[in-house]
């Protein structure tokens, strides 16, 4: 596959959910892809990118920020409370706000530059003790703490688990979300993205599939 053929997919999914295209945010998964590749897709006009990892993201983009001007970059892994600020440095957007801790140490930092990035709560969607998010039965109060912060939350985003039907968590964060009055939905990956459109997502998250596989470790 590659970005152009993203492009048309994405497109026709949009269109099959009767949606005006060009309104769902496709977002490239950079992480771990070799600098060539990721330049190539900044070179095809591709500005909004998605990376796992804060010294990841610290150690390539600042000089990409500087050449291609538009760049929106969005932090979808964990991020730990110490990496707060750096991370509110570099990322436009975060999608992976999931406890207490994080949301007040956000906030502070928010006071204290007088900024902050658009912010996803992660919903944990499959209740897998293993990956991070608030459960979705937490989800609403901790959406409402975090407006008690004053923390800019426009969406939920959630990571389905592998060996279930991605619909179904779709659905259920399309219906946390519309209950607490919020327009983002960050759900869909390469596999399932379509699904993710015609259940309402207005962010997907494709890595592979705009890149090709990334290298193994000797790669």
């Amino acid at each position: 596959m590659s970005l152009a053929g993203i492009r048309a997919r994405l497109e026709a999914a949009e269109i099959a959910a009767g949606r005006p295209p060009g309104k769902v945010s496709l977002i490239a998964v950079s992480k771990l892809q070799p600098p060539g590749r990721v330049a190539a897709v900044l070179d095809a006009g591709h500005r909004v990118f998605g990376e796992n990892r804060v010294q990841e993201a610290a150690e390539k983009w600042p000089a990409w920020t500087a050449r291609y001007e538009g760049v929106e970059l969005h932090l979808l892994g964990p991020l730990q409370t110490n990496k707060a600020r750096q991370a509110m440095a570099l990322f436009d957007v975060i999608h992976s706000l999931d406890r207490p801790k994080l949301a007040t140490t956000i906030a502070r930092l928010a006071d204290e530059l007088g900024a902050c990035p658009d912010l996803f709560v992660q919903v944990n969607t499959g209740e897998e003790p293993q990956k991070a998010g608030v459960a979705p039965g937490e989800a609403d109060g901790f959406v409402a703490e975090c407006r008690g912060l004053g923390l800019p939350v426009v969406g939920l985003m959630c990571i389905p688990p592998a060996e279930e039907e991605p619909a179904l968590h779709f659905a259920l964060l399309a219906k946390i979300a519309e209950r607490n009055g919020l327009a983002g939905l960050s759900m869909g990956m390469s596999g399932d993205f379509e699904t993710a459109v015609a259940l309402g997502a207005t962010h997907v998250r494709v890595g592979s599939a705009i890149f090709g596989e990334r290298p193994g470790p000797g790669g």
